[in-house]
């Protein structure tokens, strides 16, 4: 590519600066704007610790409801039958309950441990991630280095791509 092309299809893209992608930023008429802080406007950040403290927390859940909340059903269930052969109608009421408690309880400790698991694959996969677009950076900052607005004087051309200067004869 010609430097005069390179320099145009540069003016082209200034020219165009009103559609270009913005990273970082907040849309004009969205809110946010110099001087206001992004976190205000909902910016979406986690770190590796809040994925861990979320998992765990899903992970003490489901731990203390598979202990604790389970020990009710078989006594419940217990009493209920001893009420129907007693010939109270509280009896079938109680074993509707206890079967209901153990189907919710199903359903929550299954969510709880899907959350708990959930969590330490999306630590896995962000860091994952992370590693990965390090090294992509880290590939772009040295293909980055190797342009021309990056060597010399911003605006100017690189000296290297210069013509020789002129040799002047002593007659």
């Amino acid at each position: 590519m010609a430097w005069e092309e390179w320099e145009q299809l540069k003016a082209e893209a200034a020219e165009r600066q009103s559609t270009r992608m913005q990273l970082n930023q907040v849309e004009p008429g969205m809110g946010g704007g110099p001087g206001t802080t992004p976190s205000a406007y909902g910016d979406l950040t986690v770190s590796q610790a809040d994925l861990a403290k979320i998992g765990e927390h899903a992970f003490g859940l489901f731990d203390r409801l598979s202990n604790k909340a389970r020990v009710s059903i078989p006594s419940s269930r217990k009493a209920a039958g001893d009420l129907t052969q007693q010939g109270f109608a509280l009896g079938g009421g109680l074993q509707h309950v206890a079967k209901r408690w153990e189907e919710q309880l199903k359903s929550l400790t299954d969510a709880c441990a899907h959350i708990s698991n959930h969590m330490r694959v999306t630590k896995k996969l962000h860091q994952d991630d992370e590693h990965y677009i390090r090294r992509q950076l880290s590939r772009i900052n040295v293909l980055d280095a190797g342009f021309d607005e990056r060597v010399g004087k911003p605006g100017e051309k690189n000296p290297v791509y210069l013509p020789p200067p002129s040799k002047k004869k002593d007659d």
